[in-house]
């Protein structure tokens, strides 16, 4: 639907020097941001740059609306959200992804573990011990097969899993684990210590995720990769693990995941510490152990066995894209992206059947929508601005991935991307939590622009959850692309840090993938339009000078950037 908008960019230079002074830029025409000393608060007089755009509110409360079903790929919900994002970009004039279309076919295929035996522990002394399924243990099959069995697979020990070479460590060295099953711990060696000086300390890295693991246990040839459960370390508890839904999602391939373990899973810690018990140890005497560079892995005396049976359903979702060609380098791009999906309708329940997903993600599509009409508004940029809204991300992140795997702009010619994933709703904030705080060379272009809301970076209060890893930037971060994830944080300008914190664990507890999590006509949306124009100083930069920025030295992605640039013509 096509609607009147009220501000304008003055024609002005797209240079860094503009970028800097976008909030005395504009003027009084058509769709961009008021005069950011027009807002100005007589009780707040730091408070700055809080209209970005005045038709944020408007996309935010549509896309969380009702008449969007809770927008679950492959649904009638998927296709309502789809078409309003079409008319959007096409109504602002972004240019279609491919052959006239906004759409971004995603093959996706659902596996349904209909039926999933005990794991069973056998010994060569006859003792058998059964495992149950979601009290004991959770398992299920990513490869897309009807029948999988794993049968009398030695079970080893492998500590945290982790391969690291920039970090000097390698927990499968010398192991021959194909065929095998390994039991691996949850978080890394840097969490388990708190020690700054291994791996990252507190914060969790990459090799902490449990995606990752299972990763490394797949390319390390094992059959079957169960991680221990430990409430603090994994950050959610074991209800979390086997409360789910245990369906699970793919990108459809040729190779149906045959690539991937037959078997991933989880251990109870309970489950875990008899293992361990009877082998004649004990979980804290492991943990120890593996807490060396010179851990050596463990074969325990157990056999595992298990059989699943699984419903196998082929869709198809689409990533939305759409993007401003550059005048000088079209074939270089930066990159906005927030996914549009969350998880649709509960008949079941009796009252509210809807999953609006307001905060998560309605607020990053419509903040995605804001920036394209700011961009579009204003002089074009010298290379490409991308934005895209992807699919199934709530079901693993699989629009990203699809995208990231069959990219508009060649990995190695985007400069760069910022996620918007949850956005602040709760009023301007001083600081701007930076999610993988220490991760690149774009951080100092957010802080200086953070400075000039008079504002400041910060690292998100719990860097031990490992949030950097679980959202859609990670897919393009894994191919060496840097990627920002940011928003308002937890230091209230008006209530202090207390309050903030407070609101961040109250989304968690009552909001966060609930049917509660509704757009609010009350939520104060002025820290929400502060971040906006970061997003947009920070991409508009990058949009017209010739860097290329990288990760940090020792970070994870830094070698794949740099391959990448390497190959770069």
């Amino acid at each position: 639907m096509r609607r009147q908008f009220t501000y304008r960019f003055a024609a002005a230079t797209a240079s860094v020097a503009a970028s800097l002074l976008l909030a005395s830029c504009v003027n009084h025409q058509a769709a961009a941001p008021a005069d950011s000393s027009a807002n100005q608060s007589a009780a707040q007089p730091g408070l700055v740059q809080t209209e970005f755009n005045r038709n944020f509110s408007t996309y935010f409360q549509r896309i969380a609306s009702d008449e969007m079903q809770g927008r679950a790929p492959a649904t009638q919900g998927e296709e309502n959200t789809v078409r309003y994002l079409e008319q959007q970009f096409a109504r602002i004039g972004l240019t279609p992804y491919k052959d006239g279309s906004y759409r971004q076919p995603v093959p996706v295929m659902q596996i349904d573990p209909v039926k999933v035996s005990a794991l069973t522990l056998s010994t060569d002394a006859g003792v058998k011990r059964s495992l149950t399924y979601k009290t004991d243990m959770m398992a299920w099959s990513t490869r897309m097969q009807k029948q999988i069995d794993v049968a009398d697979s030695e079970v080893v020990f492998v500590g945290y899993g982790i391969v690291a070479p920039e970090y000097n460590w390698n927990d499968y060295a010398g192991l021959d684990v194909k065929g095998k099953t390994v039991v691996i711990l949850v978080n890394d060696p840097g969490y388990a210590t708190q020690d700054p000086a291994l791996f990252t300390g507190n914060a969790m890295t990459y090799y902490g995720r449990w995606t990752y693991k299972y990763e490394e246990a797949a390319r390390q040839g094992a059959a079957m990769a169960l991680i221990v459960h430990e409430t603090d370390a994994a950050s959610y508890g074991w209800n979390v693990v086997a409360g789910t839904s245990p369906i699970r999602f793919e990108l459809a391939a040729e190779h149906k995941n045959m690539h991937k373990a037959q078997v991933e899973g989880w251990l109870s810690l309970q489950a875990a510490e008899q293992l361990f018990a009877q082998n004649g140890t004990s979980l804290a005497k492991l943990r120890q152990q593996a807490l060396s560079k010179d851990f050596q892995p463990i074969r325990f005396k157990q056999r595992a066995s298990i059989s699943i049976s699984n419903n196998l359903r082929q869709l198809t979702s689409n990533n939305v894209i759409g993007y401003i060609e550059g005048t000088e380098q079209p074939d270089e791009a930066v990159i906005y992206m927030a996914h549009w999906d969350h998880f649709g309708l509960d008949f079941s329940r009796p009252d509210d059947k809807i999953f609006n997903g307001a905060q998560d993600n309605a607020g990053g599509v419509a903040a995605l929508l804001a920036l394209a009409e700011q961009f579009k508004a204003g002089p074009a940029p010298k290379r490409s601005v991308a934005f895209l809204a992807v699919t199934v991300e709530e079901r693993g992140l699989l629009g990203s991935a699809w995208y990231a795997n069959n990219p508009l702009f060649e990995l190695n010619k985007t400069v760069a991307g910022i996620n918007m994933d949850v956005i602040n709703v709760y009023g301007p904030m001083r600081d701007v939590m930076v999610f993988g705080y220490g991760s690149s060379e774009l951080e100092p272009v957010l802080s200086r622009y953070a400075k000039a809301q008079n504002r400041y970076i910060a690292p998100e209060p719990t860097p031990q959850d490992g949030f950097y890893y679980r959202s859609d930037h990670f897919n393009l971060a894994k191919k060496g692309v840097p990627m920002l994830y940011a928003r308002g944080g937890i230091d209230s300008v008006e209530h202090g840090k207390d309050w903030g914190l407070k609101q961040r664990r109250r989304y968690v507890s009552d909001y966060y993938h609930k049917v509660t999590d509704e757009f609010d006509p009350a939520w104060d949306l002025r820290g929400a339009q502060q971040d906006l124009f970061l997003y947009f100083q920070v991409g508009n930069e990058l949009a017209n000078n010739q860097s290329w920025p990288n990760w940090l030295q020792g970070k994870e992605f830094k070698a794949v950037r740099d391959k990448s640039l390497s190959s770069k013509q």
